[in-house]
């Protein structure tokens, strides 16, 4: 619980940045709050889409972060060209003495510069409150066989892909079947738990007798590729 206020005064800070940003376009306070609060839902897609893309294989995932990215920046200018018109409408072509957003604000280099700060941004505060806080466990939450299941990190031993769902097996014997890719599980997890393999995640917590070939989690013997042995000396 004391991540959220952390993160919401992120947010509010970046908004804030963005905002006296746009003040040196000559806009008033009022104004430039207004459009960074518009940067947002750019910046909230990209977080919540980049993390669903897959990168077991490369190229394929490159290609798709590529399509997300041009997809949601496409969405950001659509956004701020229907504020712009709506606005301009609403006060009879003219509000607090401008004839519109300058041009700037629909520069797709601006744009996505503005987006790459956001979600860079969010990311390194995640890490930061991962180290903060390593004591606090969220439990995650997921839908397996159409029941939703709650699970506290500690109890997951580790993840294996299998085509287009993954099994997530837990403390106490207990196994789910889920359709969420082993990526985004991944991302989802964080640190405390390592890929060893194109089709595993395992919970750090429970690795032991480690070989260049595999490793022990739990008392199962999983297998460990060369391409994923650096992330784990």
């Amino acid at each position: 619980m004391k991540k959220v206020p952390i993160v919401l005064g992120a947010w509010a800070l970046a908004v804030l940045l963005i905002a006296l940003l746009v003040v040196s376009m000559d806009f008033s306070f009022a104004e430039a709050l207004l459009i960074g609060v518009l940067f947002l839902p750019g910046a909230l897609a990209s977080r919540f889409f980049l993390s669903k893309i897959s990168f077991e294989t490369q190229r394929e995932g490159v290609r798709n972060s590529i399509f997300v990215l041009l997809a949601i920046l496409v969405a950001e200018t659509f956004l701020i060209v229907l504020v712009n018109i709506y606005i301009l409408r609403l006060h009879n072509i003219r509000l607090w003495g401008y004839d519109g957003f300058p041009p700037t604000l629909f520069n797709p280099v601006f744009l996505a510069g503005v987006l790459t700060l956001l979600v860079v941004g969010d990311w390194a505060l995640k890490r930061y409150l991962e180290k903060c806080f390593p004591s606090i466990e969220e439990p995650v939450r997921f839908i397996s066989d159409r029941h939703p299941v709650t699970l506290l990190p500690k109890e997951i031993l580790y993840i294996e892909s299998n085509d287009r769902e993954v099994m997530v097996y837990a403390s106490a014997g207990r196994r789910f079947r889920n359709k969420t890719g082993i990526t985004q599980w991944e991302n989802i997890l964080g640190t405390d738990f390592v890929r060893i393999h194109r089709s595993y995640l395992v919970n750090r917590s429970y690795i032991t007798d480690v070989t260049s070939d595999s490793l022990k989690a739990a008392g199962t013997t999983l297998p460990r590729s060369r391409k994923y042995r650096k992330l784990l000396a």
